[in-house]
């Protein structure tokens, strides 16, 4: 029957309480078959242990600690799901029993891509060096390929070692000029082979086909070469290459003009230098012409004109000189501003010079001068080198008809003295202090112009050397040098 409630609290009946405690029964059961199928399972496990084989397991180098139940290496690596590859080492062999205390040695093949031909090829090795893993691929290699090796790239297999890649040489034509050569190249491009083969290229240079192309094996190039050329024009210096032959054409190109008078080195018509390495320099000479006037002074001469208004051997200014004027018209021809030709076109006299008028006096004067006799008159002092000589020293053999003899017949002797007729006219009268009065009678060959020599008997030869005043003695002769000696 339904229990009761009492003020809101449960009432329980006897019916209730039985079937709480069958319940209670029934879950005691429960517990007790599952401990026994505990203890059942835990001493079949510890059983199952105790049957168990020991082995220590290396790959690669890591050790690791199993126990199994399976017979042999093979179906022990299989039960812990370990893959081989054929190229994988195992240590002892797969089909070796397995047995307590066991050390399995695995270790694996690592990865290895090639790129060959534009192909990749993936092997699986261990220490194998590029030449074994390409001979055991299969892949021959020509004398100049290449063989390099690079880091994995990320679409590479986990763990790879390298990558092998393999340039094959590339054998290609190359016409330069006329002349074919070939030579293998292990370049990408076109442009890369003719570099790798030690040609510089040039913007100008033409090469088929064009460098960017990609180099095949076979291919043949053809490369026409650009000439340097350097051109010296307006105070600069260009250089460039070019394909064209003659020297007008490449100025053409660069917009260098040529105008009037100017001109080249070389001609504009002359060839380039093809076959230098330096090329050929080209130098452009700008010409241009000036005309300019010049005036330059003419000097003056001096004239000689008697003075009679002043006394001999003195001189005077009669007339002051002055320069003239003469104009010249000259043609200058300029090649790069420097004057390389001046050329007088024609020329005047615009101011003729006026010559100086030098007077020289004409006017005689005598005056008195005291000797060691008296009073004599002169009319002229000349200041002259007095040397003496007698018959003796005159350099005359004695033997010599004319011993002795002055060049007037006179004796030689005291008083007489040898002069230079331009300047004392032979016998006329000289005064000659310390001297005395001397008749100028002979002359000498090294008696000349303000030189006297004088005369001595051999008995009475004195020696004379200096400089004296000469008095000419009156009277005054018709012929007088008013210049002077």
């Amino acid at each position: 029957m339904p229990g009761l409630w009492c003020a809101g609290i449960p009432v329980w009946s006897e019916e209730d309480g039985l079937k709480v405690e069958s319940q209670r029964w029934r879950l005691g059961q429960r517990w007790a078959a599952v401990l026994l199928s505990l203890s059942a399972l835990v001493a079949l496990v510890a059983g199952y242990r105790a049957t168990q084989t020991p082995v220590t397991l290396f790959i690669d180098g890591t050790a690791s600690s199993v126990s199994t139940h399976q017979p042999t290496v093979e179906m022990l690596l299989a039960d812990l799901g370990i893959s081989l590859r054929p190229e994988d080492w195992v240590s002892p062999n797969v089909a070796q029993a397995v047995v307590p205390g066991m050390e399995i040695r695995i270790d694996r093949a690592r990865p290895v891509v090639m790129t060959v031909d534009g192909r990749a090829i993936t092997l699986y090795a261990h220490d194998e060096g590029p030449q074994d893993l390409l001979a055991q691929a299969g892949v021959g290699l020509a004398p100049q390929d290449r063989v390099t090796l690079h880091e994995p790239m990320v679409t590479d297999p986990l763990d790879t070692r390298f990558r092998v890649v393999v340039d094959r040489a590339r054998t290609v034509l190359l016409e330069q000029g006329g002349v074919r050569t070939s030579f293998s190249s292990h370049a990408s491009t076109v442009g890369e082979a003719v570099l790798e083969a030690g040609i510089q290229l040039y913007r100008a240079d033409r090469i088929s086909p064009d460098p960017a192309t990609t180099l095949t094996s076979g291919m043949h190039i053809s490369l026409d070469r650009s000439v340097p050329v350097s051109i010296q024009v307006d105070g600069h210096v260009l250089r460039t290459r070019t394909h064209r032959s003659r020297v007008g054409e490449v100025l053409a190109d660069l917009g260098v003009t040529i105008n009037g008078q100017d001109y080249t080195v070389p001609a504009l018509e002359a060839p380039l230098d093809e076959g230098s390495d330096t090329g050929t320099t080209i130098q452009v000479y700008r010409v241009s012409e000036a005309v300019i006037v010049e005036q330059s002074p003419v000097p003056f001469e001096s004239e000689w004109q008697p003075d009679p208004d002043s006394e001999i051997d003195t001189q005077s200014l009669l007339q002051e000189g002055e320069p003239g004027v003469l104009e010249r018209r000259i043609r200058l021809r300029y090649e790069n501003g420097q004057v390389v030709e001046r050329r007088v076109e024609g020329e005047s006299l615009i101011l003729a010079p006026r010559n100086r008028v030098m007077g020289y006096g004409t006017k005689i004067i005598v005056r008195t001068v005291q000797t060691e006799t008296g009073p004599v008159d002169y009319w002229r002092v000349i200041r002259m080198l007095a040397t003496s000589y007698s018959a003796s020293t005159a350099g005359v053999s004695t033997s010599a008809s004319y011993y002795g003899r002055t060049a007037t017949g006179m004796q030689m002797g005291d008083g007489i003295v040898a002069v230079d007729p331009s300047v004392i006219s032979l016998r006329s009268q000289v005064y000659v202090p310390g001297y005395g009065v001397g008749y100028a009678g002979d002359t000498g060959g090294a008696i000349r112009g303000k030189r006297i020599d004088l005369g001595y008997s051999d008995a009475n030869l004195k020696l004379w050397y200096r400089w004296v005043d000469v008095y000419l003695l009156t009277p005054v002769p018709d012929r007088i040098n008013y210049t002077g000696p």
